[in-house]
């Protein structure tokens, strides 16, 4: 158990450095990451969500994105599309933002149902 105890000091510590208040938010992403799990966070603009996301992919060294969802975007806009490449006579399959360790997903209900659909889908 102390691994994990230290691993989690670390990150803190480190994370402290960047956001003030947050740390209650912290543990529940990392819960929700032991757990292989999704987090979904909510709150008013200026609260730090993105740069939390941010922040923590950074020091995790993991590789994230960020999804406006407009409401013209369609499903494939996030899952990837493969394309036929004629030199070599095959497929390519070319991945969406969904492709990421952390993804945040910024105004939702504003997509189409489809969309969502696809978001909800890769989870």
């Amino acid at each position: 158990m102390q691994p994990i105890q230290n691993w989690f000091e670390k990150i803190h510590e480190e994370f402290a450095q960047y956001l003030v208040g947050q740390q209650n938010n912290l543990d529940l992403i990392l819960c929700a990451l032991l757990a292989r799990g999704h987090a979904l966070l909510l709150g008013v603009p200026g609260t730090g969500k993105t740069l939390t996301v941010k922040v923590l992919s950074r020091i995790l060294k993991l590789d994230s994105n960020r999804i406006q969802f407009t409401p013209d975007l369609l499903p494939s806009d996030l899952t990837g599309y493969s394309i036929y490449r004629r030199e070599s006579s095959q497929m390519e399959f070319i991945p969406g933002p969904l492709f990421a360790n952390f993804i945040l997903a910024d105004e939702i209900n504003r997509t189409p149902p489809r969309t969502q659909s696809a978001l909800l889908e890769a989870m």
